[in-house]
């Protein structure tokens, strides 16, 4: 018997932008679990830990408790919400995890990646930038040329994101037609 694909319970984008408010510094794996469950979408520890694994979800950073001999927790990047919805309504519509894996989420861990690694190259460039000046160094025409080459890096991904989407809905129109 044919189902019609169901997206009741996911976030929508308004719910997204919310729930990445309420987070900005990232999210434990329970945290996730747990916003997904109230919303009575079916997401167990396993199934998360297995698309870490899988590459559909971004792996956590280690961040030390306030306190002594606290230790450290995961922490998740907030995309992880975005991403797990994504898998979601992809999953509904049909989709195998193979699927959503190539066609979607490989492309966006690729983006996401190129443009940490320029932010965190520009904070570097930044930081010896203050440095220079903290000597006693005239670096206005060097801090002019950070803001162009900044201004450029922004145009770029965008052309980048947009690009990535436009081969993104392609693949899925074909993967539609198999």
């Amino acid at each position: 018997m044919f189902h019609e694909p169901t997206n009741q319970g996911l976030f929508d984008a308004a719910e997204l932008a919310e729930v990445e408010g309420v987070f900005p510094d990232g999210v434990s794996a329970q945290q996730v679990i747990s916003l997904f469950q109230e919303r009575g979408i079916k997401l167990s520890e396993a199934t998360f830990r297995k698309y870490v694994q899988l590459g559909l979800l971004p792996t956590s950073k280690r961040v030390g408790r306030k306190g002594k001999h606290r230790g450290s927790r995961g922490v998740y990047p907030i995309v992880v919400v975005r991403r797990i919805n994504l898998i979601k309504r992809l999953m509904n519509e049909g989709r195998t995890l193979e699927e959503i894996l190539d066609g979607f989420v490989s492309p966006q861990n690729d983006v996401e990646q190129l443009s940490e690694a320029m932010e965190g190259l520009m904070r570097g460039l930044d930081d010896r930038l203050l440095r220079l000046v903290a000597a006693g160094q005239d670096a206005k025409a060097l801090g002019r040329e950070a803001d162009k080459v900044r201004k450029a890096a922004r145009i770029l991904m965008g052309r980048i994101e947009r690009l990535s989407s436009q081969v993104t809905v392609a693949v899925s129109n074909i993967q539609e037609e198999e």
